[in-house]
């Protein structure tokens, strides 16, 4: 199993990201993919799941982040509005069997992430 996050880059504050994890090897249909992120010296911080039946988990974030998935292209999105400064980090997905949990230790399966910047 493999999962590829893309879309990270540089944006200022105020703007806006769609993330997207490409999976291959893993149908959605039977694997929950969660979203994570980690700032530089600082844990793994758990941001959103969709289970394998479409259903969205929110962790540690506010209302400025959404999930979404596309089953015909096994990939899942992460929408971020009204980036801040403070939302810098490595984005990072990752697969499990059936359902969510909101910790990084209990998937089987992380892509390498992809780094989003805002400047202030």
């Amino acid at each position: 199993v493999q999962l590829q996050a893309s879309g990270g880059g540089l944006v200022e504050t105020g703007g806006s990201l769609r993330l997207s994890c490409e999976v291959a090897g893993a149908s959605l249909n039977y694997h929950a993919i969660g979203w994570f992120r980690q700032a530089p010296g600082k844990e793994l911080e758990s941001i959103l799941c969709i289970s394998s039946s479409g259903v969205s988990q929110y962790y540690e974030v506010d209302g400025r982040f959404s999930i979404s998935r596309d089953s015909a292209k096994n990939t899942v999105y992460l929408q971020i509005d009204s980036l801040k400064p403070y939302d810098t980090a490595r984005y990072i997905c990752a697969a499990r069997l059936i359902g969510c949990r909101s910790g990084g230790e209990e998937y089987d399966y992380r892509g390498q992430g992809t780094l989003v910047t805002v400047s202030s």
